[in-house]
């Protein structure tokens, strides 16, 4: 088989080459990108994609949470670009497409459990821009081959450099976690179980559709703290300072651009549990190769050995 992988030099991306690489050694990876790649953006046609079977869209532009990006960067990037390769796809022989979106394209808030059947309502420019690429795909898939569109929600592992990394940092130096009044369920998706999950779909006669992608188990932030303590070996410290408070010293991060503020705030306390019961089906599986614990386990060392 030959992969073609956008965004292969950010996190998920060097994570799935080297995954796939182990997986299937008699395949061939090559990259897409804007400079130093297999394949480059510019000059990107029907004829480069010949002989490719497989196209994995990695690369995009990630949620800006300090709300600093116009709303057109993430539309030039997140739908053009999409749109770009696909129409590539389209006028190829290659067989198998998987676009990975985000479960911000279904909701930027949840109440219960977030499955596909929810009808699409994102609220941000990044959750709209993803929407508009799935729609996309969605109107033109070809008769006899395979379109995927992946919604992760919060992908950690090795080398994530995102609100995970940040939180750890914090909480490594035995700072007392403030954020314990509030109550939450969260879900989680190692990596490792993303690539699983991904290269399943490359060997597999799997239904096209749209899969929403998360670990079994959602967790709380406060037992994320707790298994940030017992990974570096010490016991969590976590205080119950009023919400209300909280919340207060949020809204004037927002105004002073402190690092806490209220679009990482929400994130840090909101639940947002993510179905992930129809690509188990599908793949006829009862569980994900790691449990979310143990995914955020090796996360967690992993950041403690770069640290």
């Amino acid at each position: 088989m030959n992969i073609l992988i956008s965004g292969a030099s950010g996190f998920m991306g060097s994570n799935l080459v080297a995954y796939l690489a182990a997986q299937q050694p008699s395949a061939t990876i090559k990259t897409l990108g804007r400079e130093h790649a297999d394949l480059c953006w510019e000059s990107l046609s029907d004829e480069s994609l010949s002989g490719i079977d497989a196209i994995i869209h990695l690369a995009g532009k990630a949620h800006d949470t300090s709300n600093s990006s116009e709303a057109s960067e993430y539309f030039k990037v997140n739908y053009e670009l999409t749109r770009k390769l696909y129409d590539h796809f389209l006028n190829s022989n290659a067989q198998t497409f998987i676009y990975m979106s985000s479960v911000k394209a279904a909701a930027d808030t949840v109440n219960g459990v977030l499955t596909e059947e929810a009808t699409p309502d994102p609220r941000t420019p990044y959750g709209q821009s993803k929407l508009q690429a799935e729609q996309y795909l969605l109107q033109r898939i070809p008769q006899g081959r395979k379109v995927y569109i992946l919604r992760p929600c919060m992908v950690h592992g090795p080398g994530n450099k995102g609100n995970l990394n940040l939180l750890y940092k914090v909480a490594c130096k035995g700072v007392p976690w403030p954020l314990a009044a509030f109550s939450n369920r969260r879900s989680f998706l190692s990596i490792d179980n993303l690539c699983f999950v991904v290269q399943r779909l490359l060997s597999e006669n799997i239904s096209s559709g749209v899969y929403h992608l998360a670990d079994d188990e959602p967790l709380s932030t406060n037992t994320l703290i707790d298994i940030m303590a017992v990974a570096d070996g010490r016991k969590a410290r976590l205080w119950r300072i009023p919400a209300a408070l909280i919340r207060l010293l949020a809204r004037t991060g927002d105004v002073l651009k402190l690092p806490i503020n209220s679009e990482r705030l929400k994130k840090l306390t909101e639940s947002y549990v993510v179905s992930n019961q129809k690509i188990k089906k599908a793949l006829h599986l009862e569980r994900l190769p790691l449990s979310a614990r143990e995914g955020l386990t090796i996360t967690i060392k992993s950041f403690r050995q770069a640290n």
